[in-house]
């Protein structure tokens, strides 16, 4: 029975932070510098998230996953599907491993 307490109680303090905010945020305007700050908000977090591992895809050569990450900027910048974005990263990064372009 503690267990079952515990687990409803963990699940309760996880719950109200989530659904505050949809509860009240209708009531609440901000300026429009705001919003479109708010937007911006997941494109920094995602960058903050892969580039990290861009620099770590191959220990000691960094250069590898920068080449990788380049090719996916220039594919995603010409509005490629993400599946050829994906893709043209990664055979570039297999090509700059096995063919021994590493500098």
């Amino acid at each position: 029975m503690k267990m079952i307490g515990i687990v409803l109680g963990m699940a309760l303090v996880t719950y109200i932070p989530r659904v505050l905010p949809a509860v009240f945020m209708h009531r609440i305007f901000f300026p429009a510098w705001f919003e479109r700050w708010l937007r911006s908000i997941p494109y920094a977090a995602l960058g903050a998230l892969i580039f990290p591992g861009i620099l770590l895809v191959d220990k000691g050569h960094p250069e590898v996953g920068l080449v990788g990450g380049g090719i996916a900027m220039m594919l995603a910048y010409l509005r490629l599907h993400i599946i050829f974005v994906m893709t043209g990263a990664i055979l570039g990064v297999l090509l700059m491993q096995n063919l021994g372009w590493v500098l």
